[in-house]
């Protein structure tokens, strides 16, 4: 089960794989989740799909680096919810939303998750933490495409 508020826990597309703890991983996951979404049928979910995998992912590079250890991006796609998971090997480091009047520079990525994703959450592992986000794949495609209108790789 993905999910759940995926009743059915039906999994219909996956893919999973490590990155290096370094920002260039950041683009190198959007263009692969743009790539998948796309061929999958799913390009009206690419825009907030990619802005939910670069702060999630850019998290858990900046907060949850461990040296030697690879971050790990997990897209699950199933008749209800599109589910993005990042894990990292650094438990301690929980993530909290900001609160009002926190005028500290930078902090802002949950603010967007919150606002964009449908559900997210932490789940604590054996070693590390995995933070997760959902979008409802059922939501109505728009009727104009998105902002670039195809996936960056140029389909």
């Amino acid at each position: 089960m993905i999910s759940p508020h995926d009743p059915t826990g039906t999994v219909l597309y996956e893919d999973l794989l490590d990155y290096s703890p370094f920002p260039k991983s950041v683009r190198l996951a959007r263009y692969r989740m743009a790539r998948l979404l796309w061929e999958w049928g799913y390009g009206h979910l690419v825009d907030d799909a990619e802005l939910l995998v670069s702060e999630l992912l850019t998290n858990a590079i900046t907060h949850g680096r461990v040296p030697g250890r690879l971050v790990r991006v997990h897209l699950t796609v199933g008749k209800e919810v599109l589910r993005l998971a990042v894990s990292d090997a650094h438990g301690e480091a929980w993530p909290h939303v900001r609160g009002p009047g926190d005028d500290s520079p930078g902090g802002l990525g949950l603010v967007l998750v919150q606002e964009v994703a449908v559900r997210w959450g932490v789940r604590e592992r054996q070693v590390g933490k995995t933070v997760w986000c959902e979008l409802d794949v059922r939501r109505e495609r728009p009727s104009v495409t998105g902002r670039r209108g195809r996936c960056s790789s140029g389909r």
